[in-house]
């Protein structure tokens, strides 16, 4: 069998800026039309040279509770540093699915040895699939972060993007789900989303202000994912290699407050009632 030819690259001589992405995504949201069997980008972005922003990076371990002035980054770091690449990318015109919506449902991180700080790296970015979901569509994007041509650290997101689907049946809940050992109870400010915004550089309206967040049906402004899950790992702890993997259940609305819980390698944060918002596992390898 011939082998399928290799997803053309793109190198990027800077990281893209998020604002004018978003507003490309938002304008042409309303002429994509979702389906698993849509057609999309094969390209692969490379950003070559990539160092870290000292400043930036002091700034997101501050919010999601990392220690500061640590040599290696923290786990999820790699995440933000990719997504200005994955944004390009879900932002573009040849992206079936929607940009406004689409929601992040799950991160499956391999970190393979500690990355450093002050080291420089490659990053590459690209659509592996899409996939039908009971609910819509899923697109799976990939990020491997390279030192010296070795992919030291990689993640596969999933973003689903809700519509009408027929012959996908319905799942319950979380069947047989006990809940972990309570940890620790977290308040959260109504100006997370704000300042991890900031730091993170993902200012999405629906994480910033209530006004901005009801317009796309929040009666709040909602915390970032990818903060929940950070700030869960810095509790938590990570080993130099490890596996990790979350997945995002149900929005946590600012201001609030939530319940961190963990047994072993596993961890989950839980709203009012016990409703589970995250859960999470981490291994090592």
């Amino acid at each position: 069998m011939t082998p399928a030819p290799a997803a053309p690259a793109v190198v990027l001589p800077h990281s893209p800026a998020l604002a004018p992405l978003l507003a490309r995504g938002a304008l042409l949201s309303p002429f994509k039309r979702p389906r698993p069997d849509a057609a999309h980008p094969r390209t692969r972005l490379v950003l070559p040279g990539l160092r870290v922003d000292s400043v930036r990076l002091a700034a997101y371990e501050r919010i999601c509770g990392f220690p500061t002035g640590k040599d290696a980054l923290p786990v999820t770091y790699p995440h933000v540093l990719g997504f200005p690449l994955a944004m390009r990318l879900m932002s573009g015109p040849n992206f079936p699915l929607p940009l406004l919506g689409l929601v992040h449902t799950s991160i499956r991180i391999t970190r393979h040895r500690a990355t450093e700080a002050t080291g420089a790296y490659e990053l590459t970015v690209y659509v592996d699939a899409l996939a039908p979901h009971r609910r819509g569509t899923q697109a799976a994007v990939v990020t491997e972060l390279r030192d010296g041509g070795d992919v030291v650290w990689e993640s596969r997101s999933t973003y689903l993007a809700r519509h009408r689907t027929a012959g996908q049946p319905a799942r319950g809940g979380e069947e047989g789900h006990e809940p972990l050992p309570a940890v620790e109870e977290w308040r959260l400010s109504g100006d997370v989303g704000r300042r991890y915004g900031a730091a993170s550089g993902d200012r999405n309206p629906i994480h910033l202000h209530p006004l901005t967040a009801r317009l796309f049906g929040f009666p709040r402004a909602i915390a970032h994912g990818m903060w929940t899950v950070a700030r869960c790992l810095a509790a938590h702890g990570t080993p130099d290699a490890a596996e990790v993997r979350a997945d995002f259940r149900a929005p946590v609305l600012l201001p609030g407050t939530v319940t961190y819980a963990a047994k072993g390698g596993r961890f989950e944060l839980r709203g009012d009632g016990g409703r589970v918002h995250l859960t999470g596992e981490v291994r090592p390898v």
